[in-house]
């Protein structure tokens, strides 16, 4: 039996002093992990968006974070593969495993946001090139924390005696997360190099994604069990059903169909999250990342009402 844990994300648009506030309160309530979302620009989608349009980089972030905070992980909700060369990011991820005395959870994605590569002048391959270069660049990224003088030639990177030291704290080394939602390519690349897969979907997509991990981990002879899966998505909670269907009527995207938002959010009364969580759990999800947009109270409410009704899963 293992523990099912709650990490937490954030707006894109909060400023450092406000987000240090954020994650200093997750780590005082409890929360496993504290995610930060890796964009170099966000000029709209479902998301909020501020005037200035202020997007703090990530790695930044995260390593100032890992200063400020004694318990809680740190990890990143997903970097962009195309945006750091591998080699230095399996060096720049070792270097905050040990700054933050082996918290760090590394996530990363084949990228997608078109309107950032143009704007920074990144190369975009299409989509199958992109999962392909993550491939290599997990690779990479292992064999610099494992092996001493690790060489490597692929198509996309190559390294040569690259040397990386000082070693991840953690051992192998740290937990290394894909997300996505490509059921060809990406979810072959978590069967075979992946310790976690991150995806957020309605209960039955969710479901949908672990049926078909689990063929490519029976493909590559790869133990499904030993992947962790997580959900990412939004939580609104209330104990007054009228101010629930307030909070939603304010986040609710308005292009968006409140059937359709509702389907991949976690909302309702302490009882109703706790029954939607427990479908995740049913279906495999052992980590779930949450966003508590604008509403601060809901994550305590959450951490008290639900999380102890969750228990455990097997």
């Amino acid at each position: 039996m293992s523990r099912v844990r709650f990490g937490i994300y954030f707006d894109y648009y909060l400023d450092f002093p406000k987000l240090k506030l954020h994650v200093l309160e997750a780590e005082a309530l409890g929360y496993h992990s504290a995610w930060i979302m890796d964009h170099l620009i966000w000029k709209g989608h479902q998301l909020p968006f501020n005037e200035k349009g202020s997007v703090l980089e990530s790695w930044t972030t995260l390593s100032a974070l890992a200063s400020l905070t004694q318990k809680i992980r740190l990890g990143t909700l997903v970097l962009c593969n195309s945006y750091r060369n591998p080699a230095l990011l399996a060096k720049m991820a070792s270097t905050l495993d040990n700054i933050s005395n082996g918290r760090l959870e590394l996530g990363m994605g084949a990228g997608w946001h078109k309107e950032e590569y143009v704007a920074y002048g990144f190369p975009l391959p299409e989509a199958k090139d992109r999962i392909m270069q993550l491939r290599e660049a997990i690779t990479v990224i292992k064999k610099m924390w494992i092996e001493k003088k690790p060489s490597f030639q692929g198509k996309y990177y190559n390294i040569k005696g690259a040397i990386c030291e000082p070693k991840p704290l953690q051992k192998p080394h740290p937990p290394l997360w894909i997300g996505g939602a490509g059921e060809k390519l990406t979810l072959k690349v978590v069967a075979e190099l992946a310790d976690g897969y991150n995806v957020g979907a309605s209960p039955q997509d969710f479901a949908r994604k672990m049926r078909i991990l689990k063929k490519h981990c029976k493909r590559v002879n790869r133990d499904f069990n030993a992947i962790q899966k997580s959900w990412v998505g939004e939580v609104i909670i209330d104990e007054d059903d009228d101010a629930l269907a307030r909070k939603i009527e304010v986040l609710k995207p308005k292009q968006t169909p409140l059937e359709e938002y509702l389907k991949s959010t976690i909302a309702g009364s302490p009882e109703k999250c706790v029954e939607k969580v427990s479908q995740y759990v049913r279906e495999g999800a052992t980590l779930f990342i949450l966003l508590f947009r604008k509403y601060r109270e809901n994550r305590r409410l959450f951490m008290e009402k639900v999380v102890p009704k969750v228990g455990r899963v097997s």
